[in-house]
């Protein structure tokens, strides 16, 4: 059984009685035409209700973002069959909303111990914890999570997985690491495909950029993938995007504008309380805090959307903290608003802290509720998350945008339904 620091490459013989189709030779006007049947079936509902469905394990999986995008709920036709993370308060989310399959532990833990039976799969999905290649972690060199794949390709091979989904921050591409994940990989026999993807460009009202890699063992992911534009960056697309340029620029037809921080928040009143509110969603996680009369008057010199700290130090150096004055350059989201008509700048763990980012409400002198956050994900309202506010926070800051992961999952489905006919 592999350990923590050893390759995967044994023969699993389960995966080698699989009927895998070698030879399968699609053009690229039939990949086109069959990606927009996917993602127009997805759209209207009718892949959920297909009879051929297929097997999911989601490792890392927190609270469950990714598996959403992959599920009924997002019009899919996977069925998460095993899935872990570490965070007691992600699995019992994931729990709420999927089943009780999610398993709570160390991954190597798990996988070291002999009673451990990891299920047949179609596809496996993941995102390794990914601080140990965010630039926030000054002390990333050297640090052990980045080599928390090595059990995400153990997994992969013991499931007999098809096809695996790894998502992380962009720094993982072209990382030493990222050769060992692609050498691994291929090792095992998959093709591999790598890139780093804007959540905006597939309906998530945020710029959130994510690094995705995909293997297939029985066709090239780079001919299907990335995933075609659903929506366009008006600043620089106009106002529409044309039939025929469509697929030249990487579009589906049909495209729209970015989902905005209006589109997505604007229904909602003003919040109330400073707790988890015992009301239906989306109001049950829609509280405020209480800001100190410093923060109050902070908020209040810099009123207008896009301001940040600079602007802050500018209008008020009083109210502006020394660290903030001392630091000439870099962190030009602290402190900052959002824009009313454009997505949201990433949204992380600590987003109720506007000292941490451009988390200020474009109209209100707040910071955005956990409600707001969740919607920025694009998560439903209707998805269950469990724990305290820190808690529930960590879950939302931590996620895989579910509408990204439904884009993937489309070619994914694709491809599995392509090996399968």
């Amino acid at each position: 059984m592999p350990r923590r620091n050893e390759k995967v490459g044994a023969t699993n013989p389960r995966k080698s009685r699989q009927k895998v189709n070698y030879e399968i030779k699609k053009d690229r006007t039939w990949l086109v035409r069959e990606e927009e049947r996917v993602y127009e079936a997805r759209s209207q509902g009718v892949l959920g209700r297909k009879r051929k469905r297929f097997r999911l394990i989601d490792v890392f999986s927190g609270a469950g973002g990714m598996t959403l995008g992959f599920s009924k709920m997002f019009g899919h036709a996977f069925d998460s069959v095993w899935a872990n993370d570490f965070d007691d308060a992600c699995v019992h989310t994931y729990r709420r909303n999927f089943g009780d399959h999610c398993v709570s532990g160390d991954i190597v833990d798990i996988l070291d111990d002999p009673k451990t039976e990891i299920p047949s799969a179609d596809v496996v999905i993941g995102g390794p914890p990914c601080q140990g290649f965010s630039l926030l972690n000054k002390n990333r060199e050297g640090d052990p999570r980045k080599q928390l794949w090595r059990p995400f390709l153990d997994i992969v091979e013991r499931s007999g997985a098809q096809i695996f989904v790894m998502e992380n921050v962009p720094q993982l591409l072209g990382s030493f690491e990222h050769g060992e994940i692609m050498g691994t990989a291929e090792a095992l026999g998959f093709s591999c495909w790598g890139e780093v993807l804007c959540a905006a460009d597939y309906g998530v009202p945020q710029t959130r950029r994510r690094a995705i890699i995909v293997g297939c063992k029985f066709f090239d992911p780079s001919q299907v993938f990335p995933p075609r534009k659903t929506h366009f960056d008006p600043r620089k697309g106009g106002a529409q995007i044309s039939f025929l340029q469509a697929d030249s620029k990487g579009y589906l037809p049909g495209a729209v504008k970015w989902r905005t921080v209006c589109d997505a928040i604007a229904d909602l009143p003003p919040p109330k309380g400073t707790e988890i509110r015992e009301e239906a969603p989306p109001l049950d996680l829609h509280f405020g805090r209480s800001p100190t009369p410093m923060s109050m008057a902070r908020y209040k010199v810099i009123p207008e959307e896009g301001m940040n700290r600079f602007d802050l130090q500018k209008r008020a150096p009083d109210l502006t903290p020394g660290c903030w004055i001392r630091k000439k350059s870099g962190g030009t989201d602290l402190f900052g608003r959002l824009w009313w008509d454009r997505p949201a700048f990433t949204i992380r763990t600590e987003f109720f802290k506007p000292e941490k980012g451009r988390y200020l409400h474009p109209k209100q002198h707040r910071p955005i509720t956990h409600r707001e956050a969740a919607r920025l994900q694009s998560f439903p309202d209707e998805f269950v998350f469990t724990g305290s506010k820190i808690e529930i926070a960590r879950q939302i800051g931590n996620a895989v945008p579910p509408r990204l992961a439904a884009r993937v999952a489309d070619v994914v489905y694709l491809l599995l339904t392509m090996n399968n006919r």
